[in-house]
């Protein structure tokens, strides 16, 4: 699984060449994402003192211990 920041740097690179290349900033597609990631951090919901359903913890992609 990519992820999501790597992506964005990706795009960045590719942005870049294209103005190096010649293209006008102001010309270039605005890109927004099209996967989305819900990663859950269980050591910090405790202690904040919020409970995570099951049924969320089953739906994330990670679930950090």
């Amino acid at each position: 699984m990519k992820l999501a920041i790597t992506w964005m740097y990706d795009e960045v690179g590719i942005y870049v060449g294209r103005i190096l290349k010649g293209a006008k900033p102001t010309d270039l597609p605005v890109l927004q994402p099209t996967k989305f990631e819900l990663v859950i951090n269980l050591k910090t919901a405790t202690a904040l003192g919020i409970t995570i359903p099951q049924s969320l913890l089953l739906r994330a992609d990670e679930v950090i211990q």
